[in-house]
């Protein structure tokens, strides 16, 4: 009898897969924290025999070169990747035994689209085909954008989508399930996936690679393709290079002085509280990036690639639960590190700096109060309506753009909060009066601001 147990990467997006029979498994788009993978086939009592990517990734630093080592697996990788490391190539068609004693096997199946190379593996059992890992190929409703390798390649590579898609359609049979390792709020999904689960059958009728003629997909898909974080750059080099055993021991502890010092050369401090906690009290010039938001994605995304940060928590859990997330984007080791409150990461008789958060209804009390209102969202949710007379700076550029700004009382709003808290720290830590809008941006309209309708 087989299994497939999922691995959830919750801040990325991402889902990896463990599957196999009764002794051995195979494991598909590792992450780079392995312990997660190698507790799954614990608690199976399952030895790794197999170790496959379906394609080299650019929005995660992989495990999968670190767990083929320690477990002693066969480490396959699509052929057509070039790579700087021995691993077993894969073509299409070629076949591996995960379970004998099961009947579990593995099949690779050629589907670039998402990357020329992009191999799905259909799992079999007894020869029946239960399950196809697809990768960034065939997601639910949607599939993995096809711009993140050359851009002279995009409408190649989308149109390679479309048929990929058709292939696995007419291969397998309809009740096969579709698992897919992007599409669960991944940049790498071409649109936001709907839903949790899903089979070749139910793609057939909902997902538009399938349903649409290939000049209307091809279109369609480009024209929604939004700004691709810009760590993915840093992605693919990594994964093709092989990457590095992580670390996640404590890093060095930062006193309040230190802290001090390493905002005064320019470092990131960034404090992982949640928004209410930081916006009442913080560290002047510290970030906002809370550990229970898209932390990996957005910090990744926004700092300066390789600059040393230093991260402030309010607990050793939290620091660690960070470190983990962030080493799946290649950012390895914090500089230091901090727990506990502002009174213990500021110098004697310093006192915590603070903004106030509202509404959108508070907003609109303000009337025609001096200010000016700052929107973070995506274009794509702008297009969708915007307030009049708003600001509109996408939280991954502000950094570079603060100055842009207009003068007066700042009241950024996103889509629901988080991505808010982050530029109004942002903001406050470049000396501007802010005022956080914590809210829903449906509330906008019910609170009376006049919108304008994308």
């Amino acid at each position: 009898m087989f299994f497939v147990d999922t691995i959830e990467l919750e801040g990325l997006g991402n889902r990896s897969y463990l599957a196999g029979g009764e002794s051995t498994a195979v494991a598909v788009d590792p992450p780079r924290d392995i312990d997660q993978v190698l507790a799954a086939a614990a608690r199976r009592g399952v030895r790794i025999s197999h170790v496959v990517e379906t394609h080299l990734h650019n929005d995660y630093v992989t495990g999968g070169l670190e767990l083929a080592r320690i477990t002693g697996a066969q480490y396959l990788v699509p052929a057509d990747a070039h790579v700087s490391f021995t691993r077993v190539p894969v073509a299409d068609g070629d076949s591996m035994d995960i379970d004998p004693g099961s009947g579990v096997s593995l099949t690779a199946i050629a589907t670039p689209g998402h990357t020329p190379h992009h191999t799905s593996y259909a799992l079999r059992e007894a020869g029946r085909a239960v399950a196809v890992f697809t990768g960034g190929s065939l997601l639910i409703g949607t599939v993995g954008r096809p711009d993140l390798v050359e851009p002279r390649l995009t409408e190649e590579l989308a149109r390679a989508q479309h048929a990929s898609a058709h292939r696995l359609a007419s291969d397998l049979p309809d009740e096969t399930a579709v698992l897919p390792t992007h599409g669960f709020g991944s940049f790498c999904s071409s649109a936001q996936s709907e839903g949790e689960e899903t089979t070749i059958g139910k793609e057939k009728s909902a997902n538009s690679a399938l349903t649409v003629d290939v000049d209307t997909f091809v279109a369609d898909l480009l024209a929604g393709l939004e700004d691709m974080p810009a760590y993915y750059a840093h992605m693919g080099p990594a994964n093709a290079a092989g990457p590095a055993p992580v670390d996640l021991t404590p890093p060095a502890r930062a006193d309040a002085e230190q802290i001090a010092a390493r905002l005064a050369a320019g470092e990131w401090v960034v404090d992982l509280r949640n928004r209410v906690a930081f916006a009442e009290g913080h560290v002047a010039g510290s970030f906002n990036f809370e550990a229970d938001g898209k932390l990996a994605t957005y910090l990744a995304w926004m700092i300066p690639w390789g600059k040393p940060v230093t991260l402030l928590a309010e607990s050793a859990e939290q620091l660690a639960d960070a470190q983990r997330e962030l080493v799946r984007v290649g950012i390895d080791r914090p500089a230091a590190a901090a727990t506990g409150t502002p009174d213990a990461w500021l110098p004697a008789g310093q006192a915590p700096a603070s903004f106030p958060r509202s509404t959108f209804a508070g907003l609109a009390g303000q009337g025609n109060a001096d200010l000016v209102v700052l929107d973070v969202r995506r274009d794509s949710e702008r297009a969708g309506g915007y307030i009049d007379g708003s600001v509109h700076i996408p939280i991954h550029e502000l950094h570079g753009r603060i100055g842009e700004v207009p003068h007066g009382t700042v009241w950024v709003h996103c889509a629901g909060g988080m991505r808010a808290a982050i530029a109004a720290s942002l903001l406050d830590a470049a000396g501007r009066d802010v005022v956080a809008v914590d809210d829903g941006f449906d509330a906008a309209a019910e609170a009376g601001l006049s919108l304008t309708s994308g």
